[in-house]
């Protein structure tokens, strides 16, 4: 008789490309969120978000404008860190169990 072993696999993410993807992602959305604000009338404008969201910035000067690139893809950063790690660490435990 022939004994069958189940196993899973895990399917982990790879977190350099999570993390780069969530950091260019946010990049990205910051930079349409300064377009819309370019193009639509002030009272529609995200920058009271962006000013409470991102420190140090101010609705819209070239030092202000950098600075919230920056923050906003360093947030990507540690969201994609973040998630990517603690995804792994559970679907490991997943299959352990």
């Amino acid at each position: 008789m022939r004994t069958v072993t189940m196993t899973r696999e895990v399917d982990m993410l790879d977190t350099r490309a999570v993390t780069w993807s969530l950091a260019l992602f946010g990049a990205a959305t910051y930079l349409l969120c300064i377009l819309y604000g370019l193009i639509v009338p002030e009272s529609l404008h995200m920058s009271s978000l962006l000013e409470g969201v991102l420190p140090g910035f101010r609705w819209l000067t070239p030092g202000s404008f950098l600075l919230g690139l920056g923050e906003s893809f360093l947030y990507g950063i540690y969201a994609g860190l973040a998630f990517s790690l603690i995804y792994n660490r559970v679907s490991r435990q997943q299959v352990a169990a």
